[in-house]
């Protein structure tokens, strides 16, 4: 606290400069917010804490203050024993959660018969999710973090496959946790530059920072004894977000309760957002529009399905006007949000409300529990979430789909919710990111085709998009085309220069193919998929301890890379050093027994070694999980006729 008043003392000169519109009335044209300047830092909740225990003290209870915590057992709302064992039939894994003492692990795990082919346990470092509806489950592995494969389902009481894994191709321990995901799930963690999902910390909740912006100039301002009456003046030290304009309360609501495609501003990261900011400064959100959307939608989709409502078209109505954020769901009444409604409609209640008098007061005249009823959604399985939906005809027990259940879904466009004329480009963009992140059809890359030529500007302009695009396509060739301007931008965004250096290789010019590998390595020198692409370009140039010593450093960082396991493999078996390549095989194939690379590289040493019949079990492991495998058909082949 001393330091804080010294630091005070010597910044209160210059502060007086800042402060000299403190008095503006509310409902007048602001000024900025003084915390919305780059250089103010965030100083934690409990720094908040210290002033305000009281809304602390509640806050902690809700979903934001539980969002996030370290695996232990006072976290987890999970049941756990024998029911808890998880079953993919598609990858054909089972998995099995449980607590040993303090310390959670899931064991995964593969049967033939009644013998066990395969095992792998990971230790969850954290659980993801308030309990309101779920937890997931994230393992780290020196900083890298990633989703485990089940979740725990609260409503139903059930476990399952965590939401994607059954729908695509289960991703096991793989799928890596951006900052995307981390920043609407958790208070803000220190990421490491240059990487995708490596971070140094990772705070356990989201902070009253994430809705109020950082805290230091208002911390320092109260050290100081500058204290502003809030109930005649705006604070601009720090973001009540009751203060703001309707459209700056509503993007900072949406930034985390607006799921969809989000497309950052070239330059821009999901840490630069900050209440008192229009999100479109940051990002841009996309949702596809489908003929039955009004009826099917993704469960973080309420700014979306408040904004379609007539409640919301025809009144100054916000997500504040019925919710308090520093208050449990579960602990607020529910006159709370009736009395919402009842501040529109209670001059003509009988007019406002078609039912009979007699089934609303058997509802309890409930008019948010009736026309705002609880719906699943269609990203997240097992859950029931509150249909942000405002509607007479949206009532509970007697909604009528428009669409019958036989008919056809169809995709009606891409609408972006963040800016209300688009450009082309922005819309390019989205349908790219469309293709990349949800839905793999052919229909987005021809939208964002069309956007593309309909976009002005430069090629120079547009190039990171194009690249990006052709990618998409697997167009190498027009990447290349698109390389050959030598823009500097090619080499300065990391992901261009991976995926020109990608267009390279596999047009078999592996020296051009090491130059933009290396260049998306110094631009994202955390990123272990470009540094495993260096490697292996640097095996096909025979440039072998280099490339060994780039697939060490990643296997430095995390050594549960198959990929890197099984390239650095083959690098020892170039220089005919077998026994080490083989064994590098195995870890990868304990890892991923499922990677026909390993299993065919396996496959090799012991025909080396003359060991017939375990190669033949190989190629026959390989046949089982993809019978178009013609290298492995060919040496099968050979094998029998032998």
């Amino acid at each position: 606290m001393t330091r804080h008043l010294i630091y005070a003392l010597l910044v209160l000169g210059a502060l007086g400069l800042l402060f000299c519109s403190r008095d503006l009335p509310k409902g007048e044209v602001t000024q900025a917010y003084l915390n919305l300047k780059p250089e103010v830092k965030y100083v934690g909740m409990q720094m908040c804490r210290s002033c305000h225990a009281n809304i602390h003290e509640t806050f902690i209870h809700t979903g934001m203050g539980r969002s996030f915590d370290h695996a232990k057992p006072t976290k987890s709302d999970a049941s756990y024993g024998s029911h808890a064992l998880v079953y993919d039939e598609q990858s054909d894994f089972y998995y099995y959660p449980y607590f040993e003492k303090d310390t959670m692990f899931i064991h995964e795990f593969r049967l033939s018969g009644t013998d066990t082919v395969h095992q792998r346990t990971e230790r969850i470092s954290y659980i993801i999710g308030s309990g309101q509806h779920t937890n997931s489950h994230l393992l780290d592995i020196n900083g890298y973090v990633y989703q485990a494969p089940i979740t725990f389902y609260t409503h139903e009481g059930r476990w399952d496959m965590a939401p994607g894994f059954r729908q695509k191709e289960n991703e096991r321990f793989d799928r890596f946790l951006t900052s995307e995901c981390l920043t609407c799930h958790n208070h803000y963690p220190k990421q490491i530059e240059g990487s995708l999902n490596k971070f140094a910390n990772m705070p356990t909740g989201i902070e009253c920072e994430r809705c109020h912006g950082p805290g230091e100039v208002h911390v320092l301002e109260k050290l100081a004894g500058n204290i502003v009456d809030t109930s005649q003046q705006i604070d601009y030290t720090i973001v009540n977000p009751r203060d703001l304009p309707r459209d700056e309360q509503m993007d900072l609501c949406q930034r985390c309760h607006l799921q969809g495609i989000a497309v950052l501003e070239e330059g821009k990261s999901f840490y630069d957002f900050k209440p008192g900011m229009r999100l479109q400064e940051v990002m841009n959100v996309f949702l596809p529009r489908y003929t039955d959307s009004h009826e099917k939608f993704i469960m973080a989709s309420q700014a979306d399905r408040l904004r379609l409502s007539n409640c919301y078209k025809l009144s100054d109505m916000t997500c504040l006007t019925c919710h308090n954020p520093h208050q449990s769901i579960e602990a607020t009444a529910q006159a709370q949000y009736n009395n919402a409604c009842q501040s529109c409609h209670a001059k003509a209640e009988q007019k406002s409300c078609s039912a009979a008098e007699a089934e609303r007061l058997a509802q309890g005249n409930d008019c948010a529990g009736c026309h705002m009823p609880p719906s699943g959604s269609i990203d997240i399985p097992h859950v029931n979430i509150t249909d942000h939906y405002i509607a007479r005809d949206n009532i509970r027990g007697k909604r009528k789909p428009s669409v019958t259940p036989t008919a056809k879904r169809q995709f009606l466009g891409l609408k972006m919710l963040t800016k209300e004329n688009p450009t082309p480009l922005d819309m390019a963009r989205g349908y790219i990111a469309l293709y990349d992140k949800y839905v793999d059809s052919p229909i987005m890359l021809d939208s964002a085709q069309y956007y593309l030529q309909q976009s002005g500007g430069s090629d120079e302009a547009k190039a990171i998009t194009l690249v990006h695009y052709h990618f998409a396509r697997a167009d190498y060739k027009a990447i290349l085309a698109v390389a050959k301007n030598d823009w500097p931008v090619l080499l300065e965004d990391a992901w261009t220069a991976y995926r020109i250096g990608e267009a390279f290789y596999q047009n078999g010019a592996f020296a051009q193919a090491k130059t933009y590998f290396a260049a998306a390595v110094d631009g994202m020198p955390y990123n272990l998929e470009f540094r495993e692409k260096l490697g292996v370009s640097l095996i096909q140039l025979k440039a072998l301890p280099q490339a060994m010593k780039a697939l060490k450093w990643v296997l430095d960082e995390n050594p549960k890379r198959p990929v890197a396991l099984c390239n650095l493999g083959f690098a020892y078996v170039l220089q005919n050093q077998f026994e080490q390549g083989e064994a590098l095989y195995d870890q990868a194939i304990a890892l991923d027994p499922d990677y026909e690379q390993a299993l065919m590289n396996k496959a090799a040493i012991r025909l080396l070694y003359k060991d017939e019949p375990a190669a033949r079990t190989l190629f026959d492991r390989i046949l089982n999980l993809n019978p178009n495998n013609e290298q492995a058909k060919y040496m099968r082949a050979q094998l029998t006729i032998r």
